[in-house]
């Protein structure tokens, strides 16, 4: 990174008079009370894999230096309670894992599966993705992206909400390498066709619907949509 000021990220912008700005977001934070399981786990391991919030607003930070190396970078939106982050970034072990979580109980979830699987190429932020990619991701670095399950917002007065739409596919495609996949996944049918017709607009970007991605361990997340009776909808799209 470079020695220029980045701009205020989400929750920090403030107006001429001193007022918080009210943005809309992809997500929003919700109680940050640890089981004692979490709690074992994060106190056991978020000083090494955890990126605090405050350190990416340090002039010259650099992911390298958090992951003690120079590897290929994959980054994972949502990560959730980590049960896919765990296990793919396992099975990846000369790639460095990127899990962006806004929900801290679910960093010191994803901690243990982390430690448990011997993942130790995973680190966590809890910034907002757009400005993660934005602000701390190179033009042409990412090796592959993950969206799985998405917050669907599904009430119509909030699918503004919603992370994947057009402005955020131009800057995932710019952060990918030619050549590097998209995998996205949802439970949420409006969503999978948002995110196609999204998706197939983008002329950087070919791909589609795909048949379920067989690395992608089965999540709490997608066993709640299967016992709704929705279907899951895989997409994966490659920079041309």
């Amino acid at each position: 990174m470079d020695e220029r000021v980045a701009p205020a990220r989400p929750h920090h912008k403030l107006t001429a008079d001193g007022r918080r700005v009210r943005e809309v977001l992809s997500y929003s934070r919700r109680g940050n009370r640890f089981t004692p399981q979490q709690a074992a786990a994060w106190a056991a391991h978020h000083e090494a894999w955890v990126i605090p919030d405050e350190a990416v607003d340090e002039p010259g930070f650099s992911l390298a230096d958090w992951f003690g190396r120079e590897a290929p970078l994959i980054v994972e939106i949502g990560s959730g309670v980590g049960e896919a982050t765990a296990a793919l970034a396992a099975a990846r072990p000369a790639y460095d894992v990127l899990a962006l979580e806004v929900w801290r109980p679910g960093v010191a979830d994803t901690l243990w599966r982390v430690a448990e699987a011997g993942a130790s190429n995973v680190r966590l932020v809890g910034v907002d993705a757009v400005w993660t990619l934005e602000q701390l991701i190179g033009a042409g670095a990412l090796t592959e992206l993950w969206t799985f399950f998405p917050d669907p917002w599904p009430k119509q007065r909030h699918h503004k909400r919603r992370l994947v739409d057009a402005a955020f596919a131009r800057l995932a495609v710019s952060r990918l390498a030619p050549g590097a996949t998209w995998r996205l996944a949802t439970d949420w049918g409006d969503y999978a066709t948002q995110m196609q017709k999204v998706l197939d607009a983008e002329p950087a970007l070919e791909g589609g619907v795909v048949e379920r991605w067989a690395d992608r361990p089965v999540t709490r997340f997608e066993r709640k949509g299967l016992e709704a009776g929705r279907a899951i909808v895989d997409l994966a799209y490659r920079r041309v």
